[in-house]
Formats: C-alpha cells, sequence, structure tokens
C-alpha cells in the first residue's frame, strides 16, 4: 500500500485562510498538487458537502473533514497546524490541527480502515500533544503513519486506544462486573472517521463510568456484529448513527437512546447516563422489529429451512415497495387516462408536455406518465428480489450479482422463479468467495471488485446457457395454465388463495400468496384487464381485508359482550386496517385466541376468494383496499364478496367463542393496540 501522508502534505503553524472553507480548500490543492487527486474543485465540494450536513470540529481544537470522492485516486491525509485556530463547529472553541481525509469513493476495505484508525487515535491526548509539539513535517508524518500502522513503531496512542469492534475482528466488551450492561451501535454517512471516534469516546466514558458495554462501529469497510448473547444481556442500546442500522431487528425490544454520531463524540458521557435511564423506564422508546430477522451469530444457529425463509422474505420485502407503488401509479394511469392509454403511453411522454398536450388532453397526458413511471418501477421487481435474496445470503458483496442474475431472468422471460433462482445462485457463489482465504494485498478488492464480478460472470452465465430456458418455458406453462383456468377451476383457486391469505396474518404463507399475485401482476398484459392475473390479485386483496374487518365486525357490533375491552378497542382500530388491506390488524385477536380466530378468518377467506374469482373481480392495483376502488372491476363484486367473507367470519368467531371454550388460557389476556405493519 501506497503511504497515505507525506511531508508535502503537511502544513505546520500557517494560515490557510480565516474560515473552514478556504482551510479545506487550501488542503484539497494540496492533495491534487501531490498527484493523489485530479480535481481540486471536485474534491472540496464533496469535503463541503459533508461539512455542511454536520461539521466536522471536534472538542479538544481538532477538525476532520473528509470526503468519499471520485477526484481522489489515492487514500489520502492532508495535515494542517493551523495558527491561529479556524472555527470547525466545536462547542469549546477553533481546531488547530485539522485533517482532511480524503477517500476514492471506490475505496478498498483496507484503505479505509487505514483512514478509520486515524480518526480514532484523534481521540488520544498523546497523540495530538505530540502532533502539537511536531517541530518538522517529517516528524508530523512519522507520527501519524505509526498511529495507522504504516510504519513499524506502534505509537502510544495505539497501546492507549480504546477497544471496539474493527470489521474483521472480534466486538470487544468492557468487562467491568458492574451493571448495567448498554451495547451501542455507530455509524455515520461516509463511515471513515466518526464512526470509530463515536465508538471509542463510547468506550472511555463507559470506562470510566464503570459501565458493562460493547459497540458495534458499522464503517464503510464493513463491521462485526456483536454477539447475540452480548445483545441479549444488555440493558439498554444507543444507537448513534447518521444512516440507517443495518439489521436492526437483532436489538428488538430493548430500550432504545437514538443521536447523531457527532454527539457520542462530543457528550459520551451523558449519551451513556440517558442509555442507563432508559433501561429502567418502562416508558422508554424500544427498538421494533423481529430479532428472528437478523444474520450474523444467530444465522449461524438457524436451521437451513429457516435460513432459506429468511432468504426469500429479505427479497420479498424490497420487492413489496416497487410493486405496491408501481402498481399504483399503473392504476392512476388508467384512472386518469382511461384503459386505452396503454396504447401509446411511451410516446406521448416524450413528444408530448404540459404545454403541448396530446389528442387526449391533459388526461391522457399524466395519464402516461403515471402508468410509465408505474411500469418502470415495475420493471425493477424480479432485479430486486434477486438483489436482495443474495444480499441476505452474502451482505453487500452480493448486491450486484444478484441484480445482474434478476436482469438476466428478465431478459430470459424467466419471471420471478428465475429471479428466485438467479438470486440465490449469486448470493451462494459471492458468499463462497468471500469465504476463500484471500492474499492480503487482495482482500481490498474482493468485496468491491472481484466478488461482484466473478459473482455476476457465474451466476449470470448459468443463467443465459442453462438455466433461462427451461425456467422461461416453465413460466409460459404455468401462464397459459393460469389464463385456461375457468369455471370451478378458477374458483378453486380462489379458495386456495384465501384460506392462504388468512393462515398467518402477514406471515410467510401470506406473503407467498401475496408474491404469487404481485409477480402474476407486474408480468401480465395491461391489454387484457380481465386476464387471470389481476383475478388473482383482486382475489388475494380482497381475502386478506377479511380477517382485520371480521374481527372489528365481532368485537363492536355483533358480539362485544364476548370480547373484552382491549379487544375492542382493537376492533376499532381493525375497521380502517382491513378496510386500507393491513391483514396484520387481526393479529391482537389470534395471539390471544389464535384456535378460533385463525380458522374463523380462513373460512371468510375462503368465502370471499371464491366469490371473487366467480365474479369476475379484476384489481390493477396491487395495495390498497377500498382506498384504490377505481382500479377494481366490477367494485360491486368487490364489495359483495369482501361482506360475504366477513359475515361468515364473524359468525364462526362467535360461535366458536360462545360453544367451543378454551382450556387452561385466560380469556381476558391483554394485549397491546393493533399497530401499523407492512401490509399484505
Amino acid at each position: 500500500m501506497s503511504q497515505t501522508i507525506t511531508p508535502e502534505l503537511v502544513s505546520l503553524d500557517e494560515s490557510l485562510g480565516a474560515d473552514k472553507r478556504a482551510v479545506i480548500r487550501a488542503l484539497a490543492e494540496r492533495v491534487v498538487a501531490q498527484g493523489r487527486a485530479g480535481d481540486a474543485e471536485q474534491l472540496f465540494a464533496d469535503a463541503w458537502a459533508r461539512e455542511e450536513k454536520d461539521e466536522t470540529g471536534l472538542p479538544g481544537g481538532i477538525a476532520i473533514p473528509h470526503a468519499k470522492s471520485a477526484a481522489v485516486s489515492q487514500p489520502t491525509l492532508a495535515f494542517a497546524r493551523l495558527a491561529p485556530g479556524v472555527p470547525f463547529g466545536a462547542e469549546d472553541g477553533p481546531a488547530d490541527l485539522v485533517f482532511l481525509i480524503a477517500a476514492p469513493d471506490t475505496a478498498a476495505e483496507e484503505h479505509l480502515a487505514v483512514l478509520s484508525k486515524l480518526a480514532r487515535n484523534l481521540m488520544d491526548e498523546d497523540f495530538t500533544g505530540a502532533l502539537r509539539a511536531a517541530p518538522t513535517p517529517d516528524d508530523a508524518v512519522a507520527i501519524v503513519r505509526a498511529a495507522i500502522g504504516e510504519a513499524d513503531a506502534t505509537p502510544p496512542a495505539a497501546e492507549a486506544a480504546a477497544p471496539v469492534a474493527e470489521p474483521g475482528s472480534a466486538p470487544v466488551a468492557e468487562e467491568s462486573g458492574h451493571r448495567p450492561r448498554i451495547v451501542a451501535v455507530t455509524a455515520c454517512a461516509t463511515g471513515i472517521a466518526h464512526t470509530f471516534m463515536a465508538a471509542d469516546a463510547l468506550t472511555a466514558a463507559a470506562k470510566k463510568n464503570d459501565i458493562d458495554f460493547a459497540v458495534e462501529p458499522q464503517g464503510s469497510s464493513g463491521y462485526q456484529a456483536l454477539p447475540a448473547d452480548v445483545i441479549a444481556g444488555a440493558d439498554a442500546v444507543i444507537f448513534a448513527v447518521d444512516v440507517d442500522v443495518r439489521e436492526p431487528g437483532r436489538f428488538s425490544g430493548k430500550p432504545v437512546v437514538r443521536t447523531s454520531v457527532k454527539r457520542g463524540i462530543d457528550q459520551p458521557d451523558r449519551l451513556l447516563a440517558e442509555a442507563v435511564t432508559a433501561a429502567s423506564d418502562p416508558k422508554a422508546e424500544r427498538v421494533s422489529g423481529s430479532g428472528a430477522e437478523s444474520t450474523g451469530t444467530a444465522a449461524a444457529e438457524e436451521s437451513v429451512g429457516a435460513r432459506i425463509k429468511r432468504w426469500l422474505l429479505t427479497g420479498v420485502s424490497y420487492m413489496i415497495p416497487f410493486v405496491a407503488g408501481g402498481g399504483l401509479l399503473i392504476a392512476l394511469g388508467f384512472l386518469l387516462g382511461g384503459y386505452n392509454v396503454t396504447d401509446n403511453a411511451g410516446t406521448v411522454i416524450i413528444e408530448n408536455s404540459l404545454w403541448d398536450l396530446p389528442a387526449g388532453g391533459l388526461g391522457q397526458y399524466l395519464g402516461s406518465v403515471a402508468f410509465m413511471i408505474g411500469s418502470t418501477s415495475m420493471g425493477f421487481l424480479v432485479p430486486v428480489l434477486a438483489g436482495f435474496i443474495a444480499f441476505a445470503m452474502a451482505d453487500r458483496p452480493g448486491i450486484a450479482p444478484g441484480f445482474v442474475a434478476g436482469a438476466v431472468a428478465v431478459l430470459m422471460s424467466a419471471g420471478f422463479i428465475g429471479g428466485l433462482i438467479g438470486g440465490a445462485l449469486a448470493g451462494f457463489i459471492a458468499w463462497w468467495l468471500g469465504r476463500l482465504p484471500a492474499p492480503r494485498w487482495l482482500r481490498g478488492l474482493m468485496p468491491v471488485v472481484i466478488i461482484p464480478l466473478v459473482g455476476s460472470i457465474v451466476a449470470s452465465g448459468l443463467m443465459v446457457l442453462f438455466l433461462g430456458r427451461p425456467i422461461a418455458q416453465l413460466m409460459l406453462a404455468l401462464t397459459d395454465w393460469l389464463n385456461s383456468l375457468t369455471g370451478a377451476s378458477i374458483i378453486g383457486l380462489g379458495v386456495i388463495l384465501g384460506l392462504m391469505m388468512c393462515f398467518d396474518l402477514g406471515g410467510p404463507v401470506n406473503k407467498v400468496a401475496y408474491t404469487f399475485a404481485t409477480t402474476g401482476l407486474a408480468a401480465a398484459s395491461t391489454s387484457d384487464i380481465f386476464s387471470t392475473p389481476f383475478l388473482i390479485m383482486a382475489a388475494v386483496m380482497a381475502a386478506g381485508m377479511v380477517p382485520p374487518l371480521a374481527m372489528a365486525l365481532a368485537s363492536t357490533v355483533m358480539a362485544r359482550g364476548l370480547f373484552n375491552p382491549v379487544e375492542r378497542e382493537n376492533g376499532k382500530a381493525a375497521w380502517l386496517l382491513g378496510a386500507a388491506f393491513i391483514s396484520e390488524g387481526a393479529i391482537p385477536f389470534a395471539a390471544v385466541d389464535p384456535l378460533r380466530v385463525i380458522p374463523a378468518s380462513m373460512v371468510g377467506g375462503a368465502v370471499t376468494g371464491a366469490l371473487s374469482m366467480a365474479f369476475g373481480v379484476s384489481s390493477l392495483a396491487p395495495h390498497g383496499g377500498i382506498f384504490v376502488f377505481f382500479a377494481i372491476n366490477p367494485i360491486w363484486g368487490f364489495v359483495v364478496a369482501i361482506i360475504a367473507g366477513v359475515v361468515a367470519a364473524a359468525l364462526v368467531v362467535v360461535a366458536l367463542k360462545k360453544w367451543v371454550h378454551k382450556k387452561g388460557a385466560v380469556e381476558e389476556a391483554s394485549i397491546t393496540p393493533a399497530g401499523v405493519p407492512v401490509a399484505a
């Protein structure tokens, strides 16, 4: 690896300008002058954009402007000891030690780790004191190189650095023997500096206050997940982040303190005190989600079946927003432009505008815009499904091979089955490549070049050469079979889909039925809005609305006395949830009384699915319930099918509650009111 800092990149006791803008620009120009970046203005702009998002001044007279920039050709540190200091936003005054951390936007893991080491050493007073006393640029360079591991000597700062979990090493927990036990996640937008500085500051503060502590810095070069037993034993969690926490489901149910990563550097003691308070506060915010979604250590303990389910559901969960948004836009396009909007929508949005409307007027133009945006969104369905299946299997290195395999599946007309197989292939290949022992010089290239390249070639090559055509034939046969269903056959399909939608109320079986419907919707031709895929979508959506509406009817109208006060309150919320096609609105009832609520819901779902098919109801929208009435035809058939299923399910659950009694259970169980999770 080339040297990250040289004497030519150091400025001692000089004035580089009156404000931080001038200082950053001067350091950027110095980086370019040494041939380490190609465009000083672009590097400055990228660093300044980061500075405007969150000032980089730190306590102790330190500033670390930084950026990942396409202008940078090799990771670089430019250092200035200013006289006088310049304000960079720290509360305790101007900064006299300024490091510009410049990384290529495609920086490899090894390079990013080097830059992160510097950021962590800046929290050590011995290190900063040595920099302030350095008599020459060569001395300053020697101090920095020792700190970041580019010299043989080990700096005092490195020995004193607080232990945190570096990428590629096990997380370190301070074992003080005293409670409370706190865990933390730190992450910033670039994942180079603040991430690790906050981790070190929190670790040092925890050690000083005798708190058992473990931290997971989620940097650009990756992260090592905290062990499941460490998380399970924690009393509270701190999320000191400027970006989303990766795999937050691992911390499900834990009291949480959420804040910016910079506050983890500036106020670590106060932050830990807040976490300690939250640990004993029953009203404190808690991390939502399911721990079953987590990976890492917990994933190693999963059965093969559980892993496969998690991989597939990860892909489906990322796919659904594309389907829901795209499908609703297509439906809106039909509403605005009529059912003939598909004839020339692409031509209309290119050749016309708001100032040059087509023959059909404003409605045709806006309908064409909505339809084409929706169609484009739906076009991502299979690549997103494949990409995030691969992501679930191999983390970020699997994303590119998965997306490419999914796109090839579309190219080969292999549909969502091709996406499932292509994503699984890409994920397995990326996972396998990531486990190969690589020489040190190659290790940094593995996640950003080698794995995406080889994974894409192998997975997509297998799809093109061997798998694509047979899968395409299978998809064609499946489509022809669905379109050939009539009479009792299609009604029977409606019954099956209705049963699946109501079996686990948003769980895996429900998701299988919903995914079957939405992927068929994406592949359907809009020239025939009464083709089988649109009928299936209507039956699935109608059946999914039945459980919450049936529980609402039973608990608030038909038999209030059979439900406790909490259930009756949940029933009020279930009216709206059911109308919006959020099956999970029935979960509070099923959680208390599953053996009566779920069978009753399945009866209602089967009735609704069958009637929807019998009436020939079609839906152009994949979500929204009754609120997308304009995309459902005939709407009367949709409403009648739902009412019949809701009444049937409500009658069955009331009958079961009256005449089939639970044994060994408490009827008046109390649960929290229904929330509004992602539907299906």
